[in-house]
């Protein structure tokens, strides 16, 4: 019987050139073999609350429907251009909720028709080892298999190509892993500005 590859935590630290924490960065690591159905244990969800997105960056597995409700008191035109899936959710108000089906891995950009200061993403993944960094840019992937990964590196307004970073590690078989990132990430628009 072959031995299985034991699982670690993988707690990521990403920081911007100035040593700053970088929130909202999605961390993921391929997955060598199948994995089966992916599953995150946060809600598929992008309300639309004081005149913005939220979560500002949101991560699904691939074929996760995502909820679209309208917590504001006005109406929203939320749509994609992106390659990954474009879509229209034309107008609709307060408490309604829209669903859209994320069917390709890839980011979608998200925004407003009315409201060109709503801006989010959805980053729509095939790995079940993929996190989002907090406030203090760390991110945790529970149960990261042993060995030598990929770790990829993802934000929104990143300088690099695809605004990805790829750095190669190794994973120890025992204990938690840490890896700090160092990402070119430019000043992010002001979201909260009304129109």
């Amino acid at each position: 019987m072959p031995a299985l590859a034991s699982a670690a935590d993988l707690v990521v630290s990403v920081r911007n050139s100035q040593g700053r924490p970088v929130a909202d960065a999605v961390v993921t690591i391929a997955e060598a073999h199948g994995a089966g159905a992916v599953r995150f244990s946060w809600p598929y969800r992008m309300a639309q609350q004081n005149m913005q997105f939220d979560p500002f960056v949101l991560i699904v597995p691939v074929g996760a429907q995502v909820a679209f409700p309208n917590l504001d008191k006005v109406r929203h035109h939320v749509y994609s251009f992106s390659p990954a899936h474009p879509f229209e959710l034309k107008l609709y108000g307060h408490d309604e909720t829209r669903f859209v089906r994320f069917d390709k891995p890839g980011i979608v950009a998200l925004g407003c028709n009315i409201h060109d200061q709503m801006v989010a993403f959805i980053d729509v993944v095939e790995t079940p080892y993929a996190a989002k960094t907090d406030a203090a840019g760390q991110a945790v992937i529970h149960d990261a298999p042993a060995g030598a990964a990929s770790l990829k590196v993802w934000h929104p307004y990143l300088h690099a190509p695809g605004n990805v970073v790829t750095t190669a590690i190794v994973i120890p078989r025992d204990g938690p892993a840490r890896q700090a990132v160092t990402a070119n990430v430019g000043p992010a628009p002001d979201r909260h500005r009304m129109y």
